[in-house]
């Protein structure tokens, strides 16, 4: 088995891990890919792919959980993937170019579906740091349930994945070889994660997510004003 092949089944491996704790392992996908030699309009597309497999699998993990919000998974599930359309549409774009309460008010609750939406169009243009932005969207929304946030997350995640993989496809952007192997990680360590933290107290959870958020902010400060 070649260096590549490990490389990327690792990176998708803790990539998934990332995603289902917390969001960001497109931090760790996403240069991988970039890394093994795909050019970066592709390494997104393939990204998107590959991490979808982890959202699934986490959301299976957390099924419990979910059945506690039945009755707002299906609208949740309709935004996201009108979301994922408009980003991916976004993100086709760029590829021709280059050759906080639960009983919130009616008004409320609105504005809440609208910022669903915008969330949705930026995971469906670029899947880095979705799963964070998600959650920072459920805190808002009134939800405290750290593992029934999780769930949502990468409910959310796959949905907007899965309809902007539809288009990724007709576009033809997306490399297979590379992004299977790094599917399979993502599908085991998103699976592996999840069933961990459902285990962990909801304040060692919450602490993850702190540490992986703050992480991924120092990162951006970095690539954005040191590099």
């Amino acid at each position: 088995m070649s260096f590549e092949l490990i490389f990327l089944f690792l990176a998708g491996f803790f990539g998934g891990v990332v995603n289902s704790i917390a969001g960001g392992g497109s931090f760790i996908t996403f240069p991988a890919l970039i890394f093994v030699g795909i050019p970066p309009i592709m390494a997104n597309a393939t990204n998107t792919f590959a991490s979808c497999a982890g959202y699934m699998s986490g959301t299976y993990a957390f099924r419990k959980e979910l059945a506690a919000h039945k009755d707002e998974l299906l609208l949740i599930i309709v935004i996201s993937l009108l979301g994922g359309v408009f980003g991916a549409q976004l993100n086709a774009g760029f590829k021709k170019i280059a050759t906080k309460h639960q009983h919130a008010s009616a008004i409320g609750g609105v504005l809440l579906l609208i910022l669903l939406l915008g969330v949705s169009i930026y995971g469906g243009f670029f899947n880095a740091g979705l799963g964070i932005i998600i959650l920072s969207y459920l805190a808002l929304a009134g939800h405290t349930n750290i593992n029934a946030m999780n769930g949502l997350k990468l409910l959310v995640s796959a949905a907007v994945s899965l309809i902007a993989i539809a288009l990724f496809i007709y576009n033809d952007v997306i490399v297979w070889y590379e992004g299977t192997v790094l599917l399979c990680g993502t599908l085991v360590g998103g699976y592996m994660a999840a069933n961990i933290s459902r285990q962990l107290p909801q304040k060692q959870v919450r602490g993850g997510v702190i540490v992986i958020s703050v992480a991924t902010t120092l990162y951006f400060f970095f690539a954005t004003y040191l590099a």
